[in-house]
């Protein structure tokens, strides 16, 4: 079964539950900015184990101390789906409670 775009109202919804995530551009995305740069290279490898079980992949960069995730389901053309969500409350799960941009 393929996976469906969610509604701009669906969107609005999820994101009530996700501070500091929002939709750019059809992209869902967040930054983190953490202690140093060894944290935020954790971060990144503890996301791409994520990605790797959900086997749904986001673009990750990776600053000083700051990684910057954003993510969109290819398979739904390039639109915000639950796929996207489910990562991101997986991201939040392990993500140190810092402050995001």
């Amino acid at each position: 079964m393929a996976t469906q775009p969610l509604s701009q109202k669906e969107i609005e919804d999820r994101l009530r539950e996700l501070p500091g995530w929002s939709v750019d551009e059809d992209r869902l995305s967040r930054t983190y900015r953490l202690g140093d740069h060894f944290a935020a290279t954790a971060l990144v490898v503890h996301v791409a184990q994520i990605q790797q079980e959900l086997d749904h992949h986001s673009d990750l960069t990776l600053g000083y101390n700051t990684v910057a995730l954003s993510v969109n389901t290819h398979s739904a053309g390039g639109a915000v789906t639950e796929k996207d969500f489910e990562l991101a409350e997986r991201v939040e799960g392990i993500a140190p409670g810092h402050g995001a941009n």
